[in-house]
C-alpha cells in the first residue's frame, strides 16, 4: 500500500507554471507599458529634439506633475472612488500657502504645514461624507470641487484684489523650502525638476503600500466588493478616508510645487486636469469599476501624456491634436484593460 502511494505520488504530474505571456497579462500596466513604448519609439524616430537632453528633460518635466497626482488617484480608483476636487485642490493649498507667507507674513514652512492640514481635512471630509452617506464619490466630490473653485476666486479677490497672488519669493523659509520643491538637478545638459523626484518617490511608495502592506489588500478588497470586504474585517471606512486624504496630499505636493517653481498661483489653476489624472490612471490599467490597477502603470500612463504632449511640440503640429490623442487614448486603454481584466480572471480561477 504504502510503495503503491509512493509510485503515484512520484508519477503524479508536477503544478503547471503560467507561461511568461500569461503572467505578463494578468500585470494591469502592461498595456500602458506597450503603449509607452510606441510612443516613444514613434516621436524618437520623427524628431531628433524628442531625445536631446533637453527634450528629456521637458517631457520628464510635463508628465512629473501630472504623475504624483495620477499615482494618487489610480490608489483611490482601485479602492472604486474618484476625486473630481484633485485638480482643483492643487490651487486650493497653493493659495492657502501663498496667502499665508505673503499677506500673513508667516514662514514659508508654517504655511506650507497649515495648507497640508487643510489638504487633508477636505480629503478626510470627502472620505466621510462619502461613507457615511453612501452617496456615489463623484457627486460628493464635484460639490468639493465646485466649493473649492469658488473659495480659491472668491477669497483670492476678496485679499488681493486679482485672481492671482504673487511675491513668495520674498517671504521666510522660501529659500530652504525652494529647495525641497522646487530645486532642479543638472544631469549633463538636462535639468531635471524636483517634482520629478517627488514624482519617482511617491510612485515608489504607493507601489510598495499597494502590494507589500496590509493596508494595500484592503484598497483592493474595498474596491473589488465593498459588503465581502466588510464581512471579512476590513476597516473599509478608514480605508477610503484615507484614500481620499491621499489624493489630497498629492495635491498639496504639486501645488506646492508650482507655487514655489513660478513664485505665484492663480485661482482657477489645476481646473479641468481631474480628468487627466483619471485618465492617466485609466490608461495605467485602472478599471472604472475598482478592484484592479496599478500605480505603476498611472505614472507610465502620466508619461505616455508627457512625451505625447511635447512630441507634438516638438514635431511642431498643431497642439490641438493632443485632445484627439487623449480621446483615441482613453477608449483605446477602456478596451484594452477590460480584456487584460477579464483574461487575468480567467487565469486565476
Amino acid at each position: 500500500m504504502t510503495d503503491t502511494a509512493t509510485v503515484s505520488e512520484s508519477t503524479a504530474p508536477a503544478a503547471i507554471k503560467p507561461s511568461l505571456l500569461n503572467r505578463l497579462i494578468v500585470r494591469p500596466e502592461i498595456g500602458a507599458g506597450l503603449g509607452a513604448l510606441m510612443v516613444f519609439v514613434f516621436f524618437a524616430v520623427i524628431t531628433d529634439r524628442f531625445l536631446s537632453p533637453l527634450g528629456v528633460a521637458t517631457w520628464l518635466d510635463d508628465a512629473s506633475t501630472l504623475g504624483i497626482m495620477a499615482v494618487a488617484v489610480a490608489l483611490l480608483m482601485i479602492g472604486g472612488e474618484f476625486d473630481l476636487s484633485a485638480g482643483v485642490m492643487t490651487a486650493s493649498t497653493a493659495l492657502v500657502t501663498a496667502m499665508l507667507a505673503v499677506h500673513a507674513g508667516w514662514n514659508v514652512w508654517f504655511a506650507l504645514g497649515v495648507s497640508l492640514l487643510f489638504a487633508l481635512a477636505v480629503g478626510a471630509l470627502n472620505g466621510w461624507v462619502v461613507m457615511r452617506t453612501g452617496l456615489p464619490s463623484f457627486i460628493v466630490t464635484l460639490g468639493t470641487f465646485l466649493a473649492l473653485q469658488g473659495l480659491n476666486l472668491g477669497v483670492t479677490r476678496l485679499v488681493t484684489g486679482t485672481v492671482q497672488v504673487s511675491g513668495i519669493r520674498s517671504a521666510p523659509g522660501y529659500a530652504s523650502a525652494g529647495w525641497v520643491f522646487a530645486a532642479t538637478t543638472n544631469l549633463g545638459d538636462a535639468r531635471i525638476q524636483a517634482s520629478v523626484l517627488w514624482w519617482i518617490a511617491v510612485t515608489a511608495v504607493a507601489t510598495l503600500v499597494l502590494v507589500r502592506t496590509r493596508f494595500g489588500n484592503w484598497i483592493y478588497a474595498v474596491g473589488g466588493s465593498l459588503p465581502s470586504a466588510r464581512a471579512v474585517g476590513v476597516p473599509a471606512a478608514r480605508t477610503k478616508i484615507l484614500l481620499f486624504m491621499g489624493t489630497a496630499f498629492a495635491g498639496w505636493i504639486v501645488g506646492s510645487c508650482n507655487l514655489l517653481r513660478f513664485a505665484s498661483v492663480q485661482a482657477n489653476q489645476g481646473v479641468g486636469l481631474e480628468f487627466q489624472y483619471i485618465i492617466a490612471a485609466v490608461v495605467g490599467g485602472c478599471l472604472l469599476t475598482g478592484g484592479f490597477g496599478s500605480v505603476l502603470g498611472a505614472a507610465i500612463g502620466a508619461l505616455i501624456f508627457g512625451m505625447a504632449r511635447q512630441g507634438i511640440v516638438f514635431a511642431r503640429w498643431d497642439s490641438d491634436w493632443f485632445m484627439l490623442f487623449l480621446g483615441v487614448l482613453l477608449l483605446a486603454a477602456v478596451l484594452v484593460n477590460n480584456a487584460f481584466a477579464k483574461r487575468a480572471e480567467r487565469l486565476r480561477r
